[in-house]
């Protein structure tokens, strides 16, 4: 399969839903992002950014079949879950995959315990498409669809996560949300899935003078991210997860902070389109 490669963020925060005026320009919903490669669609992560998402294609005329890959299951990202509108269409058809929730439980009960009493109002049975639920062990390989590649690796973060490598038609988009690693140290198995990647999505939550505080909160700083895409030698470097308390003005300077370190680097901002 072939054909153009497209990445639409549709949630950037991390932690919790931020919207107002402060954060209007860079986006208040949680991480999801769109990944078109030719006909098929990818999204990866499922929080408050998924349910504008839907909107969006729920207006297909056609059925959808479409695969959706879990970075992990904290609320920040599968909130948009009981939200997506597609899931209350018959004929469509969705692959939900997670990587770090074997042995002790699996992606379908983590979706009936998000739509259960006393914490939601109806249950997962009044979905009307088809779910599939694909648990696998973070660092094996997946290959959903033909031509489609992912690979996966365990990421630093409390719980567990799963970054994620999409190869598609010579084009490689790294996912590495939701980790931390060690001041001055790079995973191999991390710098593998950024390898000579066209953009890595990389967890920039706080600054380096803010991680000193929050060492073991499974998060990490654009620092450390430029270091990883350097030693990777990926093209782009794309901040993600931003934190909620990080308002526009503030993430305009640290844009500009990381594009003057390493050139090219850009902020995720809920809207953008990125071809690649």
């Amino acid at each position: 399969m072939k054909g153009e490669v497209s990445v639409r963020f549709w949630g950037v925060r991390g932690s919790i839903a931020c919207p107002g005026p402060e954060t209007m320009r860079y986006g208040g919903n949680t991480p999801c992002v769109e990944v078109r490669c030719g006909e098929r669609i990818v999204i990866f992560d499922g929080g408050t950014g998924l349910r504008p998402l839907g909107n969006a294609l729920v207006t297909s005329p056609s059925k959808l079949d479409v695969d959706i890959f879990f970075s992990h299951c904290h609320h920040d990202h599968v909130g948009g879950l009981p939200f997506f509108a597609p899931f209350y269409v018959e004929g469509n058809r969705f692959q939900l995959w997670a990587g770090n929730l074997l042995p002790t439980a699996d992606m379908r009960q983590v979706v009936h315990r998000l739509m259960s009493h006393p914490l939601f109002p109806i249950e997962v049975e009044s979905f009307k498409a088809k779910l599939e639920f694909r648990d696998f062990r973070a660092g094996e390989a997946l290959d959903p669809r033909p031509g489609m590649r992912l690979l996966t690796a365990l990421l630093d973060h409390p719980d567990g996560a799963t970054g994620y490598r999409l190869e598609f038609d010579g084009r490689v988009i790294a996912y590495l949300t939701d980790t931390e690693g060690r001041p001055g140290a790079l995973d191999p198995a991390i710098i593998a899935l950024a390898r000579g990647a066209d953009i890595v999505i990389y967890d920039c939550t706080y600054t380096e003078t803010e991680i000193v505080s929050k060492s073991g909160w499974g998060h990490s700083t654009w620092q450390h991210g430029a270091r990883l895409a350097d030693t990777a030698q990926a093209k782009t470097l794309c901040l993600f997860h931003h934190n909620p308390d990080h308002d526009d003005v503030f993430m305009d300077r640290l844009g500009a902070e990381a594009a003057a370190a390493r050139p090219g680097t850009i902020v995720a901002t809920e809207g953008a389109v990125i071809d690649l």
